[in-house]
């Protein structure tokens, strides 16, 4: 497994990864308390900086205020050009409708914000601010400003249809070393509209969809993640009273990751199906036992993507 330069490590165990935590300089003496994934762990493992997450920072709670939706962050096109990290989500036209999922705006905007915040936290690579504010933006795939930025994200992409213009910007994007991530979307159907869209991007004969396997560099960069985590919506959770995580039963039971790699091997376009990573990043601070089952892993899978799109 690959390990930073670390002034000092400490691993902890917890549901499948294995969290390699560098960087520190003094031992933080918070531990993380009823963290009810973690089985037969002593607390002493659970050591800073991850035990900060056991007081949620309060994110930006904006996304809906008199029953309004906020809205989208676009780009400054006069901008100069950022190398910190900067999130950037695709806006798309939904073709179908999917239960809990709201489009491109899903997980939008506390997930990216929570999301920069906490990278910049845990790793040593800064973000990109706008003031006091996590420079977070919203791009069309028509948007020239689409280039400006190596890391995209796209949310319940089972509802996506793109345009031609749309799939020729996509398909230019990535192979000009772009990266998509595409997050929340369950079930079979979901998963044949996605991969009907993305097989008119990059043809599934020359580039084909695989699993990652675990041994893979973006499932080791700074977490190892051994397992995919399930984690569902927060309406999901609480409507199950916590006992499942599969949002459509049977059908969508086994969490992937899945990936569309270049002639070099490089990921162009990670997916992460029957699953919604980015739940834990926006739900962090509304609901204590959500946050403390799901936020961790959600943060790991994230920051090794970021990590990896940004170093390949």
């Amino acid at each position: 497994m690959h390990i930073p330069s670390l002034k000092l490590c400490f691993i902890l165990l917890a549901s499948g990864f294995t969290l390699v935590l560098g960087d520190l300089t003094t031992i933080r003496e918070a531990l993380v308390a009823s963290v009810s994934m973690i089985e037969d762990v002593e607390t002493d493992a659970l050591i800073a900086p991850i035990a900060e997450l056991s007081s949620p920072k309060t994110p930006v709670q904006y996304w809906r205020r008199g029953g309004r939706r906020t809205p989208a962050r676009y780009p400054d096109p006069k901008a100069p050009i950022d190398s910190s990290f900067v999130f950037a989500r695709i806006q798309y036209t939904s073709v179908r409708g999917e239960p809990l999922g709201t489009g491109w705006t899903t997980d939008y905007p506390e997930g990216d914000v929570n999301f920069m915040r906490r990278f910049e936290e845990f790793t040593t690579s800064p973000i990109s601010w706008d003031g006091s504010y996590p420079n977070h933006v919203v791009v069309t795939l028509y948007n020239e400003e689409l280039f400006k930025y190596p890391f995209i994200f796209m949310s319940d992409v089972g509802t996506v249809g793109l345009d031609n213009v749309e799939v020729e910007r996509l398909r230019e994007y990535l192979l000009r070393g772009g990266f998509l991530w595409v997050d929340d979307f369950w079930g079979w159907q979901a998963w044949d509209q996605w991969r009907f869209e993305i097989g008119r991007v990059l043809s599934p004969s020359q580039y084909p969809i695989l699993d990652v396997p675990v041994d893979h560099p973006i499932r080791q960069m700074l977490y190892s993640i051994d397992e995919i985590p399930q984690i569902p919506s927060i309406q999901w959770y609480r409507r199950s009273g916590g006992y499942t995580t599969s949002e459509r039963g049977s059908e969508s039971a086994t969490p992937h990751l899945r990936s569309i790699s270049d002639e070099n091997g490089r990921i162009m376009v990670l997916m992460s199906h029957n699953t919604d990573i980015a739940d834990g990043w926006e739900r962090e601070n509304e609901d204590f036992d959500f946050f403390s089952r799901f936020s961790f892993p959600a943060y790991a899978v994230g920051i090794n993507v970021v990590l990896y799109a940004s170093s390949h």
